[in-house]
C-alpha cells in the first residue's frame, strides 16, 4: 500500500469500536496534524453516573475535574479524604453533602452502595483491600496504577473482578493518548512491516525525579512500590500494548546512585532551610523549586488566599519531606533503571528510565521490517524503506487544564469518557485497559524487579 492510499484508509482502533480518521489538517510536505474523532460506539446517556473519590490528591483531583467539566456524564456524590484542607477543597468544588464526605475509604465501605462507581486514587501500597471491598460492595472501579503493590494482590483483584462481574477500569492513561493510539493503529496498518524490535525511553527530569521519588509519596520502594511500576508500568504496558505482543522474558540493571548521603556536598544541611551554604547553588533547593518557581506545590496544601504565599511554603518546607535535602532522605528508589524484553514472535524490546535529564515526554524508535517510526509525544515520523519518504504525525492532543506536565499526552480524561460509557451501559469493551488488558504489564514490572535483585532473567507468565 503506498503512502497516499495508506492514508486515506486509516483508521483508530479503540476497544471494540473502529474510528475513522481519514480526515487530517496537512501543514506542509508529507505532515500532518491529526485528532480522534468521537467513538461511534458513544451514544448520549440518559443521567450521569455516580462516583466517590478514594483520595482527594493530584490523581483524584485530574479525574475529578472531569466530572465538574462534564456534569451531564459524570457526578462526584462522596469523597474519602484524611488530609482536611483536601476533604474541604474536594467536596466544596463537587458540592459534596456532608453525609457522603469520610475521612477513610472503610468509613466509604461500611455503608451500603451509595454510587455507581469508585475512583481509587490513594497511596499504592492503599489500593488493595478498598478495591476488594468495593467489588464486593458491587461498584465500578476507576482504578489508578499501579493496580497493587503485589503480584498476589493483583491477581486477586482480577479473580473477584471476573467473579463479579465488574468493571474494573486500570488508569494506563497512554492507550488513550492519540500519540500512542496513532503509532499502534499505523502498525496494525502495516506501516513500517513486520515489527523487529523496539527503543523506549522515559525522560523523569531532574527535578520531578526528586519531588516525587526522592522526597514525595514514592521515595520508598518498601512503603509503596518499586518505581519500574510506580512510574514505569505505563511504560511497559504501552510497549505491549502497541506491538500487541506477549511479553516473555525480561532482564534488568539499575540502582540508587546519586541521591544519598556519600554525594552529599560540604556544607548542606538536612533541610534546604536549615543554613545550607550550598542551597543557593544547588540544582534539587527545595526553596528555588518550591517558594521561589512555585513548582508542584498543590502537594503542600497551600490555601489560595493565602496572604504570603511564599512565606506559608517555606513554613512547610520546614516541616514536610519536601523540605529535606535530596542527598539525606530514606530514599531507595533507583535513579536510573534499564529492562531488555523477549516478545512473542522474536520481538525484542529495550526500555531505560532515567531520572537525569532536563526534560520529560517518552521517546519511542519502533524498527520494522519495511519502514520505522521515531516519537517524542510531541510528533511521531514515519519513514518509508520503500519510497524513502518520511511523514508526520502531530497529535491534536494537551494535557488536561492545570496539569499541563503530566506527560499523559491527553489521554486522562480520554479515559475517563469511556469509562463513564462502559459504566453507564456496563460494557466493558468500551475500555482499552481493563484489568484483564493490563495486568500483563503488572506482571513485566514485578518480573523486571525480581531480575534487578538477583541478576537473572525472569519469565512472564501471565
Amino acid at each position: 500500500m503506498n503512502r497516499r492510499n495508506l492514508l486515506k484508509t486509516i483508521s483508530l482502533t479503540i476497544g471494540a469500536g473502529v474510528i475513522n480518521t481519514d480526515i487530517f489538517a496537512k501543514i506542509g510536505d508529507d505532515a500532518y496534524v491529526f485528532d480522534i474523532p468521537a467513538n461511534p460506539k458513544h451514544t448520549p446517556i440518559h443521567k450521569p453516573i455516580t462516583a466517590i473519590t478514594l483520595g482527594a490528591g493530584n490523581r483524584g483531583t485530574v479525574y475529578g475535574n472531569f466530572a465538574a467539566t462534564f456534569p451531564e456524564l459524570m457526578k462526584i456524590v462522596g469523597v474519602a479524604e484524611p488530609i482536611p484542607f483536601r476533604n474541604d477543597k474536594y467536596a466544596k468544588k463537587h458540592k459534596i453533602i456532608d453525609a457522603n464526605r469520610f475521612n477513610t475509604w472503610e468509613d466509604v465501605l461500611s455503608k451500603p452502595k451509595m454510587a455507581d462507581a469508585i475512583i481509587i486514587s490513594m497511596p499504592d501500597n492503599l489500593h488493595y483491600a478498598p478495591c476488594m471491598a468495593a467489588l464486593a460492595k458491587g461498584y465500578d472501579i476507576l482504578l489508578e496504577k499501579p493496580i497493587a503493590p503485589t503480584e498476589k494482590e493483583c491477581r486477586d483483584i482480577l479473580a473477584l473482578a471476573k467473579k463479579t462481574g465488574r468493571i474494573v477500569a486500570v488508569c494506563h492513561v497512554l492507550r488513550y493518548a492519540p500519540y500512542f493510539v496513532k503509532m499502534k493503529e499505523l502498525i496494525e496498518k502495516g506501516a513500517i512491516g513486520e515489527v523487529i524490535s523496539i527503543q523506549h525511553f522515559e525522560p523523569i527530569e531532574h527535578t520531578h525525579m526528586a519531588h516525587s521519588y526522592v522526597r514525595g509519596n514514592w521515595h520508598n520502594s518498601k512503603q509503596t512500590t518499586p518505581i519500574i511500576l510506580a512510574k514505569s508500568c505505563h511504560d511497559l504496558d504501552i510497549m505491549k500494548w502497541v506491538i500487541n505482543k506477549k511479553a516473555e522474558k525480561i532482564v534488568a540493571m539499575g540502582d540508587l546512585k546519586w541521591f544519598k548521603s556519600a554525594n552529599a556536598p560540604e556544607g548542606s544541611t538536612d533541610r534546604c532551610t536549615s543554613g545550607c551554604k550550598v542551597e543557593r547553588s544547588c540544582p534539587y533547593s527545595a526553596i528555588k523549586e518550591y517558594a521561589e518557581r512555585g513548582s508542584r506545590i498543590a502537594v503542600l496544601d497551600i490555601p489560595d488566599d493565602v496572604a504570603n504565599k511564599k512565606e506559608a511554603i517555606i513554613e512547610k518546607l520546614k516541616t514536610s519531606n519536601y523540605g529535606r535535602c535530596v542527598y539525606r532522605m530514606d530514599n531507595d528508589q533507583p535513579d536510573h533503571y534499564i529492562t531488555s524484553i523477549q516478545f512473542s514472535d522474536q520481538v525484542t524490546a529495550n526500555f531505560s528510565m532515567e531520572a537525569f535529564t532536563s526534560y520529560h515526554d517518552r521517546r519511542t524508535r519502533i524498527m520494522g521490517s519495511m519502514g520505522d517510526m521515531v516519537g517524542d509525544m510531541t510528533e511521531l515520523v514515519l519513514h518509508d524503506f520503500k519510497s524513502r519518504k518520511e511523514t508526520k504525525f502531530i497529535p491534536k492532543a494537551e494535557d488536561v487544564e492545570g496539569y499541563k506536565n503530566s506527560g499523559h499526552g491527553g489521554g486522562d480524561w480520554m479515559l475517563v469518557r469511556d469509562f463513564v460509557q462502559a459504566v453507564a451501559k456496563q460494557d466493558a469493551t468500551l475500555l482499552t485497559s481493563t484489568i484483564d488488558e493490563s495486568i500483563e504489564s503488572h506482571l513485566m514490572g514485578f518480573m523486571a524487579e525480581k531480575s534487578r535483585k538477583t541478576g537473572k532473567v525472569m519469565n512472564v507468565k501471565v
